[in-house]
């Protein structure tokens, strides 16, 4: 029983080390786009990691993105 918690919880981990992997690519990818000119390409992929990945550190500025991003219509 012990071991099946044990073999629960390192899978827990390694899913949520995923999850940060693929929210800092998604952002990189929204930055990229960004940087390029596509800016409604880039907020729709930050929108996607907000949506996706809610409470990573990257999602927080995801947010601020989109806020400055909406702010220069």
């Amino acid at each position: 029983m012990i071991t099946a918690r044990l073999v629960l919880c390192a899978l827990c981990l390694m899913l949520l080390g995923c999850s940060d992997q693929k929210a800092n690519e998604l952002f990189e990818t929204a930055a990229f786009e960004e940087n390029q000119g596509n800016v409604p390409h880039a907020k729709q992929l930050y929108q996607e990691l907000v949506n996706l990945y809610p409470s990573t550190k990257v999602a927080e500025i995801a947010r601020a993105r989109l806020a400055d991003l909406d702010s220069r219509k």
